[in-house]
């Protein structure tokens, strides 16, 4: 077996065991003591994460941060890879730490110069914009951690009215127009809940709370169409210009339902939950002069209110009933 062979073959073994000998990888691997521990500071040189166990029964351990072995890519694979880091780019905050970005360096640091110098043309040329919406990396990352390992969470919650704590066991995480949201059972009103990310203040994972079973079959899918089958809903429908739609092209909420006449304008028609109407309404609102709500009377009140506010914050105006 060649050297590189070996230490490849030394990487798979080390990552499936939580602790191991030099005895233990000679036998396995087949070559001598002395020949392990040569190649066990050469995966040390590497940045694999090992560390002794001194004393009698000792051995060798890797840290929580197990190490991949290399994986081979063509050159559209490659090309491919640095698009789904490039589409991730332009979010305030992700689930991941700093992972993408030293992901991408080690990546990038092995590709064939002329690959190189490909992708270095696209990093001015192309860009998958989303909104830059600041929200805590921390949090994200207990949510991620705790539906890859199966446990539930304690978050400190801004409900818009106070701050909240709240137990739940996460469905799943899912971004829109840069927001992150994870929906979840939340044990405190005993009902699932869809919580905004940077609405959480803190996030930890919670031994004590039992992780439930039947909850983890819901799959995130499944959760976002629970709207289909709530029976208390309303028609929301809206006008709109022709810059109206081009507006909703990039929400994929409200952009299906949209349907398009000859003069260029188009009519917003889509059936919501009402508990969800001021979620709609305020997507509308982003559309400006080139939406016009004209039913349900719910929602027009909701803009007619928006538009009052929006007179005294810049006009000083008040409605006359309260002069």
């Amino acid at each position: 077996m060649h050297k590189s062979q070996r230490l490849i073959r030394l990487i798979m073994i080390i990552n499936a065991r939580k602790s191991f000998t030099i005895g233990e990888l000679a036998y396995e691997i087949g070559v001598s003591e002395r020949t392990i521990s040569r190649d066990l500071v050469d995966l040390s040189e590497l940045g694999v994460p090992l560390y002794s166990i001194p004393g009698r029964g000792g051995g060798f351990k890797i840290l929580n941060e197990r190490v991949l072995p290399p994986i081979a890519f063509t050159e559209s694979e490659a090309i491919s890879i640095f698009f789904a880091a490039q589409s991730l780019k332009f979010f305030g905050s992700l689930p991941f730490g700093e992972g993408t970005e030293s992901a991408m360096d080690k990546f990038y640091h092995y590709l064939p110069p002329d690959i190189k110098k490909q992708i270095e043309r696209l990093k001015d040329k192309v860009a998958i914009w989303s909104p830059n919406r600041y929200m805590s990396s921390a949090c994200l990352q207990v949510l991620l951690q705790a539906i890859m390992i199966r446990r539930t969470v304690t978050i400190a919650y801004d409900s818009g009215r106070e701050s909240e704590t709240r137990d739940i066991q996460p469905v799943g995480l899912y971004s829109d127009r840069g927001y992150w949201y994870c929906p979840a059972y939340c044990f405190t009103r005993q009902a699932y809940r869809l919580f905004r990310a940077d609405r959480i203040l803190s996030a930890q994972l919670n031994e004590a709370i039992l992780y439930r079973e039947e909850l983890d079959l819901k799959s995130l899918n499944e959760w976002l169409n629970m709207d289909s089958a709530d029976p208390d809903k309303t028609v929301l429908i809206a006008r709109l210009t022709q810059a109206g739609i081009r507006k909703l092209e990039s929400n994929g909420r409200l952009y299906p339902f949209i349907h398009s006449h000859d003069d260029g304008g188009g009519t917003l028609t889509i059936s919501i939950p009402v508990r969800q109407l001021a979620f709609y309404v305020d997507m509308i609102w982003g559309v400006g002069y080139d939406a016009k709500i004209v039913e349900p009377e719910e929602a027009i009140n909701m803009i007619e209110r928006n538009i009052t506010l929006m007179r005294e914050q810049y006009f000083n105006v008040r409605p006359a009933d309260e002069i």
